[in-house]
């Protein structure tokens, strides 16, 4: 029921602000970008017998991305993608924070790519006392095309993949895929 809401509103949103498409957006400065997705999300640690053998529906609010457009079309970014899993009847959030560069292809077409540090811990609503706390590398990729275009400021509809792997303290590795779908807003 979420996603169907959250699709609903995102089209009263497009319907909303695409009126006026005349006016050529401005992308320079400091670039903040907020996204919601929804995807596939599969974790695995190395001590299983069947590495990857459940993928879980799951949401990903918010995506954060910052950072300053170097020219038009090139922009360096700060990005943190990352998904909720249950494990042991708690949430814990296997997330990222990525360096990464974006570049439009075309007026509306983008792609992002970045490798940065991973982390596994609890969903921060969860607490964080007595939790573990894990650490490795994580690699992003997304592309987006930008439905709407104001003038400081676009919509977009993005798919990301988001790999990362995380070093456990008994000496073995937690790895996990996420592949999302989402829309996002951007102010530039």
């Amino acid at each position: 029921m979420k996603n169907v809401l959250a699709i609903l509103f995102s089209f009263c949103v497009v319907t909303a602000f695409g009126q006026d498409l005349d006016r050529p957006i401005e992308r320079k400065g400091f670039v903040f970008g907020l996204g919601m997705s929804a995807g596939v999300f599969s974790i695995s640690d190395s001590d299983q017998e069947v590495e990857f053998d459940k993928a879980q529906g799951s949401i990903s609010l918010p995506n954060l991305k910052f950072g300053w457009m170097v020219n038009d079309r090139l922009a360096i970014l700060g990005s943190f993608p990352g998904m909720i899993y249950e494990k042991d009847n708690k949430d814990r959030s296997f997330s990222a924070f990525v360096p990464s560069v974006q570049y439009w292809f075309k007026d509306r077409w983008w792609v992002n790519g970045g490798i940065g540090l991973a982390y596994d811990g609890p969903a921060l609503y969860e607490g964080l006392k007595g939790e573990d706390w894990n650490f490795g590398c994580a690699v992003t990729a997304s592309t987006g095309f930008e439905i709407v275009q104001k003038k400081r400021y676009a919509l977009d509809f993005q798919t990301q993949l988001h790999m990362a792997s995380t070093s456990l303290k008994n000496g073995g590795n937690r790895d996990g895929v996420a592949l999302t779908v989402g829309i996002g807003f951007n102010w530039y």
